[in-house]
């Protein structure tokens, strides 16, 4: 197939883009404007609620807000699944599907058997996440089992997940990493005012406020430390429930935490830069999108010792998950010693470079349409 063909990809597993929080959002965000700018088709169907109402375009990828219900249990499945009828009463506008993450892959047998063609990026074992019962792990896992067994190409974000598909699967898939923008590190402005921050004197934690991201074990630990330094934890929750509203309860009881809800843009920049200590207490991870983050301002880095976050950060860098007085001792650590530099640029932009990725990921949908044996290529 020429290298130079147009193509025609539709996407789905999303809530939406731009600006929309979520480890899966923030790698569409930066990957589809990429392959538009290469000269494809891309049409991401968001989810209403999270995008306006009508269809827009961001930066050459169009979106298209589809009805689902707004319910974590239900929402991604039922808009996958809606997402899919969509497309194949529109077959022909579409070369390829995209789908993100384990729980929308649900409905790849269907699209097979519809006749699209699915590449699928695993972000990471879901049913890891606490906020899942017993049944939601079991719907989950099918899943994955749904990915391995029918897509006709998988990417994996992390090598450990690679591995987990080859191991219990049987299974190869492309690594093709999360990546990061080289961001500009801006001085000491109006943010750090306006939350009474003095410059690396706070620890910065960045993420929903969900059970797996142990914010809980930070605040915990945060508790055992008497400090001038402060405690930063940027994120809200997509759906609020008792461990959000108890995170920002505990959150009120100290007057060194801050919390500043969903945060993007110049405001999220300043206080990434002038962080004293980057920390992410996570129990599962993909690939840390946030954690690359942190390495792209050069932040020192303290993180939980799960698999993901070990393929980016020395040992020296973690601590036990879950270990209150582990992560508590190394918080104080980090203030003993404070540093002012990881190094990370420099391995951000030759190693998670998103111009890479999009070049990668054109190749997977070039090698999928031509084992799906289509012809029907627009020039």
């Amino acid at each position: 197939m020429a290298n130079n063909c147009k193509l025609r990809i539709a996407v789905l597993g999303v809530r939406g883009i731009p600006n929309v929080q979520g480890g899966v959002e923030t790698h569409c965000e930066a990957l589809y404007p990429r392959l538009a700018a290469k000269g494809h088709d891309i049409t991401l169907f968001a989810r209403k609620g999270y995008v306006p109402e009508e269809p827009y375009r961001y930066r050459g990828v169009q979106v298209v807000p589809l009805w689902s219900v707004r319910k974590k249990s239900l929402e991604a499945i039922l808009h996958t699944l809606y997402g899919i009828f969509y497309i194949a009463l529109r077959r022909k506008s579409f070369d390829l599907l995209h789908i993100h993450a384990i729980g929308p892959s649900l409905v790849i047998p269907l699209a097979r058997s519809l006749g699209i063609p699915v590449v699928m990026t695993h972000h990471g074992p879901d049913y890891d996440r606490k906020k899942w019962g017993p049944f939601g792990k079991k719907v989950l896992r099918f899943g994955e089992v749904c990915s391995a067994k029918f897509a006709t190409e998988i990417i994996a974000v992390s090598q450990h997940i690679r591995k987990l598909l080859i191991t219990n699967f049987n299974r190869d898939a492309t690594y093709i990493p999360n990546g990061v923008d080289l961001p500009d590190i801006l001085p000491p402005g109006q943010f750090l005012r306006k939350y009474n921050l003095q410059p690396r004197k706070y620890f910065l934690a960045v993420g929903r406020l969900v059970p797996e991201k142990g914010f809980h074990d930070l605040l915990a630990a945060f508790s055992g430390i008497n400090t001038d330094w402060k405690l930063v934890i940027a994120g809200g929750a997509d759906h609020e429930d008792d461990y959000s509203r108890g995170i920002k309860r505990d959150a009120a009881k100290n007057g060194q935490v801050v919390m500043t809800g969903f945060i993007k843009g110049e405001e999220l920049q300043e206080i990434f830069s002038n962080a004293g200590l980057f920390v992410l207490p996570s129990y599962h991870e993909g690939l840390p999108i946030v954690l690359l983050e942190a390495l792209s301002y050069d932040l020192p880095i303290l993180a939980s010792d799960i698999p993901a976050n070990q393929e980016l950060v020395s040992s020296e860098e973690t601590f036990p998950v879950g270990d209150v007085d582990a992560l508590c001792i190394k918080l104080k650590e980090a203030i003993q010693h404070a540093s002012t530099t990881s190094q990370g640029r420099a391995r951000i932009q030759s190693e998670f470079n998103w111009g890479i990725i999009a070049d990668k990921t054109e190749e997977i949908y070039r090698r999928t349409i031509s084992v799906a044996g289509l012809t029907n290529m627009t020039t």
